[in-house]
């Protein structure tokens, strides 16, 4: 028996889905993130392939030796930048490897720098042991103290640091407010910090070698190969500097040395970190544009500049980028940006014992060049193959400390992001940037929404053929679907950052039909209630019930197909999924709160019972024939 009519209230299901749409609509149009005209604020989110956008070939090695990187580090690499790339708050980017060296990155949206997010960002804490002029000019190393650099460091976007004005203050590393210890510029320590007596000036300069681990056979040929090239006088005389030679003293040492100006980055990278110091005619213009990795070995002694011209002689690396547990970009005390960085339980003793080493001048190890201001070492923050500041250690740091400078928040914010997120295992080398234009993208939006225009008309065509009155439940279904469907795409892409491309709109041409599937489900189940002999009003619930459970049933099986390629996929193929699961659960919606109900209003009309008008077509004259003939009383004569 079907339920009686009473049980089944429309006016209230309708007014549910009247409400789901005003509110949906006051999001499109007044939540947050909606600016500008109404026409502005009905624009969804587009992907790489419908607006334009920026893509960025990395070409990865995994030293300067040239060898290809392992399959293992490459995909590490990919996961680390891809989190770096969705740091900035951009949807659908993606991330992809090309062959066994590459690494695709495609961000939509307005073109970007992407050279940044494939720095190695390899981070070392390094004591300055000696300092010397790197310019080119031949003078004399000083024998005073070297005041701290005016410039502070502000990381350009490649991850490396650039000078500040000279007027900025010095650079320093500080402890955190909420973490013991002191920092550069402040007070001298309290006592529960105090530290150890400085070493004697007197104490002799420490000067650890450069070189334990012997040296790889394809840097030994490498080097063989400069030598060559500068000759075996330049080599010889390079070879037997202890310190930075004075080439106003002995002009003939000046021309020697002088085929080292004229070498490559590359073939400086290969020089012992003592050559590349002592040899004056080694400058900082060569040194900044070494390739990636150069001084990546944590125990080696390096050579790196500051502000271009002051040329450091670094320590060997006792704190490096694995000992930060987390870095973020801060505002301080007096509203500067800087960089806080939280160190890992070990990572922390060993920040704590650098600084120690620095404040107190442990073994004479800084010569007096590589002082700052107050006469104490500075240590300096290398990232990468650059110095993004060498401030003076004024005190023992026991705490979570912070790099300052002249940072702005996006510098500081992408400094911090490259350190949250680990440095790469591989290194890489930018190859080709290219900026594409929304002209190909327009051309696929037209095509994508016309082939999505094609589809509902042919369905609606076909309903309306066949279904006859039927046919406008699925006409004003699939309108009222598209509509939750468009207005869902632009709050979640204000909300969530889902990004619109080709491939979510061919997800959403396909629910078109998972959406016809229901329908057909559902009349057809009508047509058998009726053959069975039930009247229309009695057969719309009954064939409710029964065809319910198959349409849960087709779009359960779709939304877990949708959420199952959604989480094993990556890129655009995302972008299908989410949107063929987003169309499914609004069909879903629009089928129990607008196809069952107006259903039930339809059968109470004089037009539903009409066969040509309703649209059950031969099933209700069939009925009517059954019951016409059989049982037609007859009139017997007496």
């Amino acid at each position: 028996m079907a339920p009686p009519q009473g049980q089944m209230r429309p006016g209230r299901q309708l007014a549910v889905l009247g409400f789901i749409f005003v509110v949906l609509y006051l999001l499109v149009f007044f939540s947050g993130g909606a600016s500008g005209g109404w026409k502005d604020r009905l624009e969804p989110r587009l992907g790489l392939d419908l607006i334009g956008g920026t893509r960025l070939t990395l070409e990865a090695t995994n030293s300067i030796d040239g060898k290809p990187p392992t399959s293992e580090n490459l995909e590490e690499a990919r996961q680390i930048i891809e989190s770096r790339v969705n740091a900035y708050g951009v949807a659908e980017a993606e991330v992809v490897t090309e062959g066994n060296r590459n690494i695709v990155i495609s961000l939509p949206g307005q073109n970007r720098e992407l050279t940044d997010v494939g720095s190695a960002a390899e981070l070392r804490f390094r004591k300055v042991l000696k300092a010397a002029d790197g310019s080119g000019v031949a003078t004399a190393p000083t024998a005073t103290p070297t005041p701290a650099p005016s410039g502070s460091a502000s990381p350009a976007p490649s991850g490396s640091a650039s000078p500040a004005p000279s007027g900025s203050a010095s650079p320093k590393v500080t402890s955190s407010p909420s973490a013991g210890g002191q920092g550069g510029g402040a007070p001298a320590p309290s006592a529960s910090a105090t530290p150890s007596a400085p070493a004697s000036p007197s104490a002799p300069a420490a000067s650890p070698s450069a070189s334990a681990a012997p040296v790889p056979q394809s840097i030994q040929e490498q080097r063989n190969a400069v030598e060559k090239k500068v000759g075996p006088a330049a080599w010889a005389a390079a070879s037997a500097l202890q310190a930075p030679a004075d080439l106003t003293a002995d002009p003939s040492l000046a021309e020697k040395l002088k085929p080292f100006g004229a070498l490559s980055p590359q073939e400086i990278a290969v020089l012992t970190p003592q050559m590349q110091f002592n040899v004056p005619t080694i400058t900082c213009a060569q040194l900044d544009k070494r390739p990636a990795a150069s001084i990546k070995d944590e125990k080696q002694q390096a050579v790196a500049c500051e502000d271009g011209a002051a040329k450091y002689l670094l320590d060997v690396a006792k704190v490096v980028g694995t000992d930060v547990d987390d870095a973020n970009a801060v505002l301080d005390e007096a509203s500067a940006w800087v960089v806080s960085l939280n160190f890992t339980g070990d990572g922390q003793d060993k920040w704590t014992e650098l600084t120690r080493e620095a404040f107190n001048n442990t073994g004479g190890a800084c010569d007096q060049t590589a002082l700052g201001q107050d006469g104490k070492c500075r240590v300096a923050v290398v990232l990468d193959n650059e110095i993004v500041s060498s401030p003076e250690i004024q005190g023992v740091l026991t705490g979570d400390s912070q790099i300052t400078g002249n940072f702005t928040s996006t510098d500081a914010n992408k400094l911090a992001s490259q350190l949250r997120y680990g440095a790469l295992p591989v290194t890489f080398e930018p190859q080709e940037q290219q900026n594409v234009t929304a002209t190909l993208g327009d051309s696929h939006l037209r095509a994508g929404l016309l082939a999505a225009g094609i589809g509902m008309l042919l369905v609606i065509v076909y309903s309306f053929f066949y279904y006859r009155l039927l046919g406008s439940v699925i006409f004003l279904s699939l309108v009222l679907s598209a509509l939750l469907v468009f207005g869902a795409l632009v709050v979640l892409g204000r909300q969530i950052g889902f990004t619109l491309t080709l491939a979510g709109i061919a997800g959403m041409i396909v629910s078109l039909g998972v959406a016809a599937d229901s329908f057909v489900i559902y009349f057809e189940r009508l047509k058998d209630e009726i053959r069975e002999g039930r009247s229309p009003r009695s057969a719309v619930p009954r064939a409710w019930i029964r065809a319910r459970r198959t349409i849960i049933s087709a779009n359960a099986i779709t939304l877990m197909s949708a959420v199952v390629l959604y989480v094993v996929s990556v890129g655009t193929v995302k972008g299908f999924a989410f949107a063929l699961g987003l169309a499914t659960v609004l069909d879903l919606i629009v089928v129990f709160l607008f196809r069952h109900p107006i259903m039930t209003m339809f059968a109470r009309t004089r037009a539903f019972l009409s066969p040509r008008v309703s649209g059950l077509g031969r099933a209700l004259p069939a009925r009517s024939a059954e019951q016409d003939s059989p049982r037609t009383p007859r009139v017997k004569e007496a």
